[in-house]
């Protein structure tokens, strides 16, 4: 793959000149997008994955949903279904994807929806009797036919924008130039003891704008694993098997490591789709630790139902009260 990459470097100027075009089409308003009266937020990223952009809508959705009625509204990767869908109590990962089910599963006091066309989204919701009064919008930082009225941008700590390049050699799906439209951009993935002195430094690297502010965050690991019907406490773990389908592992397997924990990894590709033979394979391992999205697509078949364990995480974000004030001024 990295050999692959490598060899089709010349296309990388070409892919540059198109994203970038598009953007400067629709910063100068000469292709069309659409606001909206309520809020908008959308929450996405320059890279392809692994940002955290699933437990960032998580903090969110605690953040807003006891004071406002709110909504999610995602593309519903690799699901099974077309156009718009809401979830309802039949909603499966098949049918509306594995992260709009995981905040479904979670979070039932507001409404999840589904559309790769976000503008058909949001005017479906807005058709809702009880229509909410903010909209979520999951990993739609390139999806310009929707004008946020608030960005979050994501970069991973261990894949900072600023060092990276465009598809098809890089990760970025538009050029670096494309951060200017955040409002905040968040840091992720932080060591929990990241200095001052390197936040400094990679806020300088960022190039911050003056309407744009930087924090840092880290992943908080729960102290236990919770299946449908029992937790154990991660310390105490038994040998295991680590499943995981997300685009970066690492921080979880170091996590795990840093415990001194005995465990093997089967790692698949992100939002893998499980196959019956894949099922077999894994109902014959004593027990499996897993991630929360890959859970919501395994947690049904029954060849795992006493063994399969998730670890719940969330995000702390540093000068947290700065970020949750911001994020509600604009909501206000």
């Amino acid at each position: 793959m990295k050999f692959l990459r490598i060899i089709l470097f010349p296309v990388v100027p070409i892919y540059f000149l198109v994203t970038w075009l598009r953007n400067w089409l629709y910063d100068k308003n000469i292709k069309k997008h659409k606001s909206y009266d309520l809020p908008v937020i959308c929450v996405g990223n320059l890279s392809t994955g692994g940002t955290g952009k699933t437990p960032m809508i998580e903090y969110l959705i605690r953040l807003l949903k006891d004071d406002k009625s709110v909504a999610t509204l995602s593309r519903g990767y690799k699901r099974i279904t077309e156009g718009f869908v809401l979830a309802d109590d039949d909603a499966t990962a098949d049918t509306i994807g594995d992260e709009p089910f995981q905040f479904f599963r979670k979070f039932k006091d507001i409404k999840v929806a589904v559309d790769s066309n976000r503008q058909n989204g949001i005017e479906e919701l807005l058709k809702l009797v009880d229509e909410p009064e903010v909209i979520l919008l999951d990993d739609a930082y390139q999806h310009r036919k929707v004008k946020a009225g608030f960005n979050i941008m994501l970069t991973s700590y261990h894949n900072l924008f600023y060092k990276d390049i465009v598809l098809p050699t890089g990760n970025l799906r538009e050029p670096r130039s494309g951060s200017k439209r955040a409002n905040i951009i968040v840091v992720t993935k932080c060591p929990k003891r990241i200095s001052e002195e390197e936040k400094k430094t990679i806020e300088s690297s960022i190039k911050v704008k003056a309407h744009q502010a930087v924090y840092f965050s880290h992943i908080d690991y729960s102290d236990v694993v919770v299946s449908k019907t029992n937790e154990m406490s991660v310390s105490s773990l038994p040998k295991f098997t680590l499943v995981t389908g997300i685009a970066y592992a690492k921080p979880l397997v170091n996590f795990l490591n840093e415990k001194g924990l005995e465990f093997e990894h089967l790692e698949y590709p992100d939002h893998y789709s499980f196959r019956q033979n894949d099922i077999e394979k894994l109902s014959k391992l004593e027990l499996i630790i897993t991630t929360e999205k890959d859970y919501v697509r395994l947690c049904d078949y029954e060849l795992l139902q006493d063994k399969l364990y998730y670890l719940p995480i969330t995000v702390k974000i540093s000068d947290s009260d700065s970020f949750e004030n911001a994020v509600k001024s604009f909501v206000s």
